[in-house]
């Protein structure tokens, strides 16, 4: 049995891995217990939410707060942990407590799952991992339930700071507040917006950034991956805040009614959200075309590597414009902060995006066949769905039971990366011992 298990690549122990979660996960929604009605949850349905939830993905098709029990909640909100730090992440925790060696196999699955170049210092990365999360969802948690004290009972307000705590933090998007409302109650409310955005943005930057922010006394120098990521996320936020202040300031269904204080904190919410997150203080659909497509970009982008998020990343999305640069001034060598970077890192910066675009546009083809709706409606949840934002327009309580299994495959997709699907899936090749002539073609 080992040895068979042994014969798998690491990518391949992680798609099965989140698959079998997933699997477990929706046989555990469709029991009775979980509804509060208790009926059972269809398994479409079941498997659909078990996808999302682990996903960390945030769609719907019914509302979590009306229709799933305490017990059906919390199934949700353990799927959301396992899938937002990595069932390997979690086997290395039950690993640390019963005192288990870490075998070189487990190793090289938590390098897979971590997105790291090499297996040095991984263990010791997972307990940072571990314990910011504790910290930083305990903590929000806290405000939260304080906040909401005042609001609902005591006992509600602490279940909701938890729940609300791990699904943001998590980027998952799912909360208990009623379908599509989302904390649209509270978008001129200081402390949930700069509580959720923060715990949005510590989730999104990912454990490697958020371990070399918090020993920055010590060490007194970031890396050259942590300043790219907070670089490129501060100009992404505040130029998507900018850019939806801009296009809804006039607009009567979403900015125009609040005070300054309220557009101010609506505008960054909304340029923080999509970086994968999945909750909103404005209602979606209510929003200019324009918006809508603006958000559609700040979602395929996503959040940065080694994170609770998804998308392409922002380092990603970095060396692309980089590249462009370089290109553009006639220069051959990509310079990111005085660093040099290999050629095969834009490569596989290509390849990833590349992999995105054709997932996307693959599926929103075959959408827009299946489902009734408007085409800008299905590329915003199509996206939504492979950078496991959770945003959506309307459309997802609509699926057809294919436009559910093909969203749901979008989610996984977008979870495990597309190159490690690739990876899973495709054949094993070893190294080219020999390398073919170079030849020249025009370009552009």
């Amino acid at each position: 049995m080992r040895s068979n298990w042994f014969k798998f690549s690491p990518p391949q122990i992680l798609v099965l891995g989140f698959a079998a979660i997933i699997l477990f996960g929706s046989f555990l929604l469709m029991l009775p217990i979980s509804s509060v009605t208790g009926q059972t949850l269809p398994w479409i349905d079941a498997f659909f939410t078990a996808t999302s939830a682990t996903c960390v993905t945030g769609l719907v098709v019914v509302d979590t707060g009306a229709y799933f029990s305490t017990f059906g909640q919390v199934v949700i909100m353990l799927l959301i942990q396992v899938g937002g730090l990595g069932f390997m992440t979690m086997a290395t925790l039950f690993s640390l407590v019963f005192k288990r060696k870490i075998s070189l196999k487990d190793r090289l699955l938590l390098q897979e799952a971590m997105n790291q170049n090499t297996m040095e210092g991984i263990v010791r990365l997972i307990r940072k991992v571990l314990l910011y999360s504790l910290i930083i969802e305990s903590g929000a948690a806290l405000v939260f339930a304080i906040r909401w004290a005042f609001d609902m009972p005591l006992g509600r307000a602490i279940y909701y700071g938890i729940f609300h705590g791990v699904s943001m933090f998590n980027n998952a998007g799912f909360d208990l507040f009623g379908e599509y409302r989302s904390l649209t109650q509270y978008v001129n409310d200081p402390i949930v917006n700069f509580v959720a955005m923060f715990l949005i943005v510590s989730g999104g930057i990912g454990f490697i950034v958020l371990s070399d922010l918090i020993e920055f006394r010590s060490r007194r120098k970031f890396s050259l991956h942590t300043k790219v990521v907070l670089s490129m996320t501060g100009a992404l936020i505040v130029i998507g805040a900018v850019v939806i202040f801009v296009f809804e300031f006039t607009n009567p269904r979403t900015l125009e009614p609040l005070g300054w204080g309220g557009k101010f904190w609506a505008s960054f919410f909304q340029s923080v959200t999509p970086r994968t997150a999945g909750a909103n203080t404005l209602d979606i659909g209510a929003l200019r075309q324009a918006t809508q497509f603006f958000i559609i970009i700040l979602m395929f982008i996503g959040a940065s590597p080694s994170s609770t998020g998804g998308g392409i990343k922002t380092t990603t999305f970095t060396i692309l414009v980089g590249a462009v640069i370089s290109m553009i001034r006639g220069r051959s060598d990509l310079v990111l902060f005085r660093y040099r970077l290999a050629q095969e890192r834009i490569f596989k910066a290509v390849t990833i995006t590349m992999l995105a675009l054709f997932l996307v546009i693959a599926v929103a083809m075959v959408l827009s066949t299946t489902e009734d709706a408007s085409f800008l409606s299905i590329l915003f949840e199509t996206t939504s769905a492979f950078s496991t934002v959770g945003l959506t327009m309307g459309l997802t309580g609509k699926l057809t039971v294919l436009g559910k299994i093909l969203i749901s495959f979008t989610m996984f997709a977008g979870r495990l990366g597309p190159l490690t699907l690739a990876y899973a899936l495709g054949p094993k090749k070893g190294k080219e011992l020999y390398r073919h002539p170079e030849g020249k073609m025009i370009i552009g």
